[in-house]
C-alpha cells in the first residue's frame, strides 16, 4: 500500500531515470524555487524521462501558477 498524501506534506515523484542516480524512495531533495525540503515518495510512469512531479495538495492555483518548470534538484545530505 502507497503512502497517503496530505495537504502540505512535501513530496514529488520521480521518472525512473532518476532512480539510478540516486533518487529512491525515501530521498530528501531540495527543489531550486521552492522552500524547504521535499521527499521523494513515488515514481512516474516509464513514459516519463527526466522529470519530477511536485504534490501541491488541492491547491490547484498554486499548481497552475507555478506551471511547467526547469528546476535543480538537490539531495540532502543526511
Amino acid at each position: 500500500m502507497g503512502d497517503r498524501l496530505k495537504p502540505g506534506m512535501k513530496a514529488i515523484a520521480v521518472s525512473r531515470d532518476f532512480l539510478g542516480r540516486g533518487f529512491k524512495r525515501g530521498t530528501k531533495v531540495k527543489i531550486s524555487g521552492l522552500p524547504g525540503e521535499y521527499v521523494v515518495l513515488d515514481k512516474m510512469n516509464k513514459r516519463w524521462r527526466n522529470k519530477i512531479d511536485i504534490y501541491m495538495g488541492r491547491d490547484v492555483q498554486a499548481a497552475r501558477n507555478w506551471g511547467r518548470r526547469h528546476v535543480t534538484i538537490t539531495v540532502v545530505k543526511a
